[in-house]
């Protein structure tokens, strides 16, 4: 493993703290589900600052990125492309959609028609679209932030769960702290930080560490640690339905993307427990006992991480 990557990730980060202030272990995961090949899905109120991210990530990693407020009006063609017949030609013609970029910003999904949200989430897990007949890859990397509002919120409905379940990891990026809000109020109106953003990576950089994250080694043990903590969920006294098997999938791909970015090319059952929470959050749906008792997704975790026995690293197996 070429370990100059590694350093070379944490200058993308450096960068995007610099435009997203105060989110730095929220820019962390964010950059450890990109790696790992994964979308994200940002539950969050309005105004947090979720374009700038994806701006300031694309610009940092020389990637092209587009953003698509959903409306209900919005529809799949819009997103997947559509073909437009041409007089001069005398044919028809392919028009590229929305998805045809590297970073695409689905700004509340939850807004659009399950029809549009389908479309949607089938590109982001085959990575390639159908139009009149004929397949068109996406570009690579293709990474989607989705972000969803409150559940309540007017004008929203719910992501269904086989949908949902399609993004790597979910998280929130909340308000910021103090400080970090007092300095976007004495920049605000000299542009925006995105504005002075230059690529510190190429995107054959960025394929090239996807392509390491590969050749992160995990332990039979660790395998094993991970599958069990995962089955745990499906029987939790606080849990109705479980996490899929793509929990296990996507736990395994951002603990090698954890541990790569620590400098190592080998997991350990921290990575592990450090990733379980973003993965298994948005794939748990919560017992009525657990809505009645006020029990939340974080208690639930914890209580599985202290259930489930770590491994023994020494083991032969």
């Amino acid at each position: 493993m070429d370990t100059s990557y590694p350093s070379k990730a944490y200058q993308v980060l450096n960068t995007v703290n610099s435009a997203v202030l105060g989110k730095k272990t929220e820019t962390l995961e964010i950059l450890t589900s990109f790696l790992a090949n994964g979308h994200v899905l940002l539950e969050d109120i309005p105004g947090v600052g979720k374009t700038t991210l994806a701006i300031a990530f694309s610009k940092a990693m020389g990637l092209e990125c587009k953003r698509v407020q959903f409306t209900p009006d919005v529809m799949p063609s819009d997103l997947t492309g559509f073909s437009v017949y041409r007089r001069e030609q005398e044919k028809f013609v392919y028009q590229e959609g929305s998805i045809f970029c590297n970073i695409l910003l689905a700004d509340e999904i939850n807004r659009t028609s399950p029809k549009t949200q389908s479309a949607l989430l089938e590109v982001m897990e085959e990575r390639k679209v159908s139009v009149d007949g004929v397949t068109r890859e996406v570009p690579a990397p293709f990474l989607v932030i989705a972000t969803q509002n409150p559940s309540g919120a007017a004008g929203t409905q719910l992501l269904p769960e086989a949908q949902i379940d399609r993004f790597m990891i979910t998280l929130s990026l909340g308000y910021p702290d103090y400080n970090s809000e007092l300095e976007i109020a004495k920049t605000a109106g000299a542009g925006t930080r995105t504005d002075v953003i230059s690529p510190v990576i190429t995107k054959e950089d960025f394929l090239t560490m996807q392509a390491q994250i590969h050749q992160i080694y995990i332990k039979d043990i660790v395998y094993d640690y991970i599958l069990r903590l995962v089955t745990a969920t499906r029987d939790h006294p606080l849990i109705e339905k479980g996490a899929s098997p793509r929990a296990t999938i996507a736990l395994v791909k951002t603990s090698k993307a954890y541990a790569w970015l620590q400098g190592r090319n080998y997991v350990i059952p921290s990575d592990v427990t450090t990733q379980l929470p973003y993965v298994l959050f948005h794939r748990m749906t919560l017992s009525m006992t657990a809505k009645m008792n006020g029990n939340t997704r974080d208690e639930i975790v914890e209580d599985l991480i202290k259930k489930v026995p770590l491994p023994y690293l020494g083991a032969s197996k």
